[in-house]
């Protein structure tokens, strides 16, 4: 009862809203928006910026694909609109674009931390990362030893890797990305968003590969986007 007092408050404050397909009220972060266009074509607005009424669907990819197949736009709207085709695997293509850009801004603004010796020594200073980026085809070594680093500080890491060194390194404009980290901040909370949406969006097939070193035994738990 308590947590849904909660997100009844969210939606009242203008912080959450209403699946179309679920029913359930949860935090617009962990839903994706979309409008109907002039002409009714069924477009994603992933800032939430957009013009007209808001239809809402959380973000991950059976719900996506439950309001393509349901007509769950046409019945929120209340008339016929036009869906395009692919439209889930376009909403993925959208949030890897605004993941990338928004990680080349945080490199642009001097905020990111590349490199493994850097962003272990990032965990020690005065503004340590709260949002560890690994690069998913990057060894579990690393990881696990960066993971470690931060918690013996005391950190409360997020840790994101739900992109491959080939799309890090595009989106740093840098070549053989594997680990990278950033502290806390509007821009760190918005990579975060996008990338737990990223995964929960994602084709299995269009996730990247992972390299798995299984001696290493199991990894610690964390918040991980993966």
């Amino acid at each position: 009862m308590r947590h849904a007092q909660r997100h009844d408050q969210d939606a009242q404050d203008g912080r959450s809203r209403r699946c179309i397909v679920t029913g359930e009220v949860r935090p617009d972060s962990e839903l994706i928006r979309f409008v109907a266009a002039p002409d009714d074509q069924v477009v994603p607005d992933l800032a939430a910026k957009l013009p007209g009424r808001g239809m809402w669907v959380s973000a991950d990819r059976a719900s996506l694909e439950r309001a393509v197949a349901r007509n769950a736009f046409a019945r929120s709207a209340k008339r016929a609109l036009i869906i395009p085709p692919g439209l889930t695997d376009h909403v993925a293509a959208l949030l890897l674009r605004r993941l990338a850009d928004d990680l080349g801004l945080a490199r642009k603004a001097g905020s990111l931390v590349l490199g493994f010796d850097k962003v272990a020594r990032a965990f020690a200073s005065h503004r340590p990362p709260v949002l560890l980026i690994e690069a998913a085809d990057g060894a579990e070594d690393g990881r696990r030893k960066l993971l470690a680093l931060a918690r013996a500080q005391g950190l409360g890491i997020k840790l994101l890797d739900c992109l491959n060194s080939q799309e890090l390194s595009l989106a740093l404009g840098r070549e053989n990305v594997v680990h990278a980290a950033l502290p806390s901040g509007q821009l760190a909370d918005r990579i975060a968003m996008n990338a737990r949406r990223l995964a929960a969006v994602r084709a299995p097939e269009q996730a990247p590969n992972r390299r798995m070193e299984h001696k290493a035994g199991p990894m610690p738990a964390t918040e991980r986007y993966e």
